[in-house]
């Protein structure tokens, strides 16, 4: 057990299309960005970094598989916003996966993928 280990500093999305990936992600959040390069983009989201990075080291692995998503990433809204959320995505033209749901688990959320096929989820605690 890593017991020295306290937090999630950042989380790093591995991409193929980096261009698109950094296109879609800035027209998607208002995030803060925290850096850029040509193969990298870093939001500033809350206490924790949100990195797109392109695949480039052997170790990275090659390809999407959209009818099998690698990750999927939850991002906390208000419960009125779950909806609001929605609809701006469908007008963004973002593929749905899920529209908002009222979930036994104590969420409502709206599922969606990015261009790559990695799921990602509005969410609120109800």
């Amino acid at each position: 057990m890593l017991t020295l280990v306290k937090n999630l500093r950042y989380a790093i999305l591995l991409c193929d299309d980096i261009e698109g990936m950094k296109a879609f992600y800035k027209g998607l959040f208002a995030f803060p960005i925290d850096s850029e390069s040509a193969t990298t983009l870093t939001f500033q989201s809350g206490a924790t970094l949100l990195s797109l990075r392109q695949r480039t080291r052997d170790y990275d692995g090659q390809g999407t598989r959209a009818h099998l998503p690698g990750v999927q990433m939850a991002f906390l809204v208000e419960r009125h916003e779950v909806d609001i959320c929605h609809q701006q995505l469908v007008e963004m033209g973002v593929e749905i996966v899920d529209p908002p749901t009222d979930q036994p688990r104590g969420h409502r959320t709206v599922y969606f993928t990015d261009p790559e096929g990695n799921l990602l989820e509005i969410y609120a605690e109800v």
